[in-house]
């Protein structure tokens, strides 16, 4: 009786230590989240390229006096934004978008602790899941890639065009969104199942989730070309279904990813794909995945999809392409929670 007390107890134990880790995968998850909409909120107001160094150790702290402020602007005023965009910008102007990307950065540095402290306790304290270790560990370098990869990023922006390059930046939120979602298939995975489950077996589910995640990273091909700024109708394209020009470039992939018209048709292309492929999931997985995760699949799909065509109609405002990037994070949630139920119950057959 007593060693099936203690057995009782360490399996006790073990639960409450993979519900503990899967809580806080989840509210770290739940901060990149926060982070790509902030990030996306940045490239709408244009100020990413206010800070023009990187200092991930001592950049902490904003300007805090009048000389220090002036100091940030007087940097800024050497680079090709501030030449070719912002000439003539005050202070107070400059510090308006100081302020989001300092955010941003910010935030980025608040997961860095969020992460690394839990884990360095939890290690410790030993009360890691078996086989999580390398997982944390692999998310933790990824989660340090972002912040290089962004500053990446940013740099490209620094030297000649006052953009960056659209190739880095839909880079630098498809790492965003895959750390996104290994934190949450994580957190998942503890809560359901005490450990890492595998990809395999989602079937139509993970199918989806890898479409969804093409989508998202045509759509940050969309925004780093700006290329929502024009052919503002819906639901023909320069009047047609498949407007004149998506090929003019030579060779034609080219196309693919340095044509603003093309890039744009594409997005459209996807958005009913995945909208097709979210209805053939929901219904092929009728009586085998939980309804309302079902009918949450449907909606939230439905509900990106308007608010992409209302972005676009409306010639991208700050608020509704805000929403739209938010948007695309839930529809993302969505499906890996989804895609990880399915998982689950294949590797329980």
């Amino acid at each position: 009786m007593t060693s099936i007390t203690a057995v009782q107890a360490v399996t006790e134990t073990r639960r409450q230590d993979a519900g503990a880790v899967a809580r806080w995968l989840f509210a770290v998850a739940g901060l990149v989240a926060l982070m790509v909409v902030i990030g996306g909120l940045t490239r709408l107001t244009e100020s990413g390229l206010s800070m023009v160094e990187w200092k991930p150790i001592t950049g902490w702290l904003p300007p805090l006096s009048e000389a220090a402020w002036q100091a940030e602007f007087e940097k800024y005023k050497q680079f090709p934004e501030y030449q070719k965009v912002n000439i003539g910008m005050t202070l107070a102007g400059f510090q308006n978008i100081y302020w989001l990307e300092y955010i941003h950065r910010l935030l980025g540095r608040v997961i860095g602790l969020a992460f690394a402290l839990p884990l360095v306790w939890f290690w410790l304290r030993d009360r890691i899941p078996p086989g999580m270790k390398p997982h944390l560990l692999l998310m933790f370098i990824l989660g340090g890639s972002q912040g290089a990869l962004g500053w990446f990023m940013v740099k490209s922006g620094l030297v000649d065009h006052p953009d960056v390059s659209h190739y880095r930046l839909t880079a630098h939120l498809g790492l965003a969104l895959l750390i996104f979602g290994y934190l949450l298939w994580g957190g998942l995975s503890l809560l359901r199942h005490g450990r890492m489950v595998g990809l395999r077996g989602g079937g139509i589910a993970g199918w989806l989730g890898a479409l969804v995640f093409l989508q998202i990273l045509s759509g940050g091909l969309v925004a780093g070309m700006n290329a929502g700024l024009s052919h503002n109708t819906w639901p023909l394209m320069d009047g047609a279904f498949i407007p004149d020009g998506v090929l003019i470039m030579q060779p034609w992939w080219h196309n693919v990813f340095e044509n603003a018209m093309t890039v744009q048709f594409q997005h459209r292309m996807g958005a009913y794909a995945v909208a097709i492929m979210a209805i053939v999931t929901a219904l092929t997985l009728k009586g085998r995945a939980p309804t309302g995760l079902r009918h949450t699949l449907l909606t939230a799909v439905l509900l990106q999809i308007g608010l992409g065509i209302a972005t676009l109609l409306t010639h991208v405002p700050v608020a509704l392409g805000t929403l739209h990037q938010a948007g695309a994070v839930l529809v993302l949630g969505v499906v890996v929670t989804l895609w990880h139920d399915r998982a689950l119950a294949a590797q329980n057959d």
